[in-house]
C-alpha cells in the first residue's frame, strides 16, 4: 500500500506533466498562428488607420472577455475603442456603431447566432467588420471585410472542447493589433504614462526622482574639505549610509558610503580629508529622469542610493532604495 508521502510526489509528478502538456498546446497553437500570420493582418492594421470613428469590439462567451480585454489595451494605447455586448446590440446598444467605424468580432466557430446577427446589423450600418475566427468558412466569415483565421489545430482541453489554446490566439492577435497600431501611430511611454496616471504602472512610468528624492537636512553632503569624522556624523544623521562631496560651488566631485569606511578601515583616519578616500565621478542621476531608471541603476549596480544632481551637476537630493520601495516602484 502507497504511503500518502509517495502518493502526494506521484500526484504531484502527473499534475505537473499535465500542466506542462496544456501549456505546449497552446505555445503550439500561437506558432502556428505566427506562421500563419500574413496578408489579413496587415489589411486589419491599413483598415483600422483609415477609419475615422472608433473600433467596436464584441464577443460572447469567452470571446466577449476577450474583447473587453482587447478593447481596453486599444484605448490605453491611442486607438479610441469601446466594447459591445452582441446581446446587449439587440436592445439598443448598437446604436454605438456608425459607417465611422470598424467592428473586430471574435468567435471560434465563426456560426454563434448572436454574432453573426450582430454583423449583419453592423454592415447595414455601413461599419466595417474584421472577424478574428478559427473557421475561414464560417458564415461570419462571409460577411466579413477581414478574416483573421487564428488556425488554431487543437485546443488544450483533452475532449478539444473547452477553448484555451483558441482564447491565447484569439488574445494574442488582439495584442498585436493594439501594439501594431501604437507603433504605426508613434505612441511613446509619455503618451502611455498620461493615459496611466494611477497604479504601478503609473508610478513606473510617470513618477521622476525630483518628486519622490529627499532633499534638505534628509540629503546628507558635506564640502570637498571636510574630514572623515565630519562625513561620518552627516552619514549618521541621515541615517542613509551615504554622503555626497560637492566643491565650492555644490557640484558633485565625490560619494562616501559605509561600504567605503569599512573596506578601508584599518587604513582610514578620522581627521583625513574626505576627498582622499571617497569614490571620484560617482553615480548620480538627474533630477528630472523616470524614477524607474533610479531603480534599474540600484539594481544593477547592487547600491541602496544615489546622488540626485541637476543639470548643472550640483546636488539637489538623494533617492534611496527604500524611497522606491514605499512608492512601489521596486
Amino acid at each position: 500500500m502507497a504511503t500518502p508521502q509517495k502518493t502526494n510526489r506521484r500526484l504531484t509528478k502527473q499534475t505537473v506533466k499535465f500542466a506542462k502538456k496544456v501549456i505546449e498546446t497552446e505555445i503550439s497553437a500561437l506558432t502556428s498562428l505566427k506562421n500563419s500570420l500574413g496578408k489579413s493582418f496587415d489589411e486589419t492594421i491599413a483598415l483600422l488607420k483609415s477609419i475615422k470613428g472608433k473600433v467596436v469590439v464584441s464577443g460572447i462567451g469567452k470571446s466577449g472577455i476577450i474583447a473587453q480585454k482587447i478593447s481596453a489595451t486599444l484605448t490605453s494605447t491611442k486607438t479610441q475603442s469601446v466594447f459591445v455586448h452582441p446581446v446587449e446590440a439587440m436592445h439598443g446598444d448598437i446604436g454605438l456603431v456608425s459607417e465611422n467605424d470598424a467592428v473586430i468580432l471574435l468567435s471560434n466557430s465563426g456560426q454563434t447566432p448572436e454574432i453573426t446577427k450582430f454583423a449583419l446589423m453592423c454592415g447595414k450600418r455601413k461599419a466595417k467588420i474584421i472577424s478574428i475566427i478559427n473557421n475561414p468558412y464560417s458564415k461570419l466569415a462571409s460577411v466579413s471585410d477581414v478574416v483573421i483565421n487564428i488556425n488554431t489545430k487543437k485546443e488544450a482541453c483533452p475532449d478539444n472542447i473547452i477553448p484555451t489554446a483558441s482564447a491565447v490566439s484569439m488574445m494574442a492577435v488582439g495584442d498585436a493589433i493594439a501594439l501594431t497600431l501604437m507603433k504605426e501611430k508613434g505612441y511613446n511611454k509619455n503618451d502611455f504614462a498620461q493615459n496611466h496616471p494611477g497604479g504601478n504602472i503609473g508610478k513606473l512610468l510617470y513618477v521622476k526622482v525630483f518628486e519622490i528624492m529627499r532633499t534638505g537636512k534628509d540629503n546628507p553632503v558635506v564640502n570637498i574639505n571636510a574630514t572623515v569624522k565630519q562625513a561620518i556624523d552627516k552619514m549618521t544623521d541621515s541615517s542613509l549610509g551615504a554622503v555626497s562631496i560637492v566643491d565650492n560651488k555644490n557640484r558633485l566631485c565625490g560619494y562616501f558610503s559605509d561600504g567605503d569606511l569599512r573596506r578601508k578601515f584599518s587604513s582610514i583616519s578620522l581627521d583625513d580629508k574626505i576627498s582622499v578616500h571617497m569614490t571620484k565621478n560617482p553615480i548620480s542621476i538627474n533630477r528630472n529622469e523616470m524614477a524607474i531608471k533610479a531603480a534599474m541603476i540600484i539594481s544593477s549596480k547592487k547600491i541602496d542610493n544615489i546622488p540626485v544632481i541637476d543639470d548643472k551637476r550640483k546636488v539637489v537630493g538623494i533617492i534611496d532604495e527604500r524611497d522606491l520601495i514605499k512608492e512601489g516602484i521596486i
